[in-house]
């Protein structure tokens, strides 16, 4: 990955949006370059995906919370049903589970 990537990165990460012909422009490469360089990084992994920005306020959420939750078991069976019950609640857009490695 050399700058040109990182740039190509940096923008889309402000507009994942915007046209192959726009991304080449910003990063000061031709369509064709941009695009083998976009289907490369796609394929090796570094872009995951693609995802929309969801506007709280917009949708009628007046606040944010970040929560952190201790589990008392983290075998499986525990975490998937927790991941099934967080999963039902709708106003609920986003959940990371962390792990700590204990000493």
């Amino acid at each position: 990955m050399d700058g040109v990537d990182r740039e190509i990165l940096a923008q889309l990460q402000q507009d994942g949006r915007m046209s192959l012909t726009e991304l080449a422009g910003r990063v000061g490469l031709s369509v064709s370059p941009c695009h083998r360089r976009l289907r490369a990084m796609e394929a090796s992994g570094v872009i995951s995906g693609y995802r929309a920005q969801l506007d709280a306020q917009a949708l009628g959420l007046s606040f944010a919370s970040l929560v952190f939750v201790t589990m008392r078991s983290a075998d499986r069976e525990t975490l998937e049903a927790f991941e099934g019950a967080v999963a039902t609640v709708p106003h609920i857009i986003q959940a990371q589970r962390l792990g700590l490695m204990h000493r």
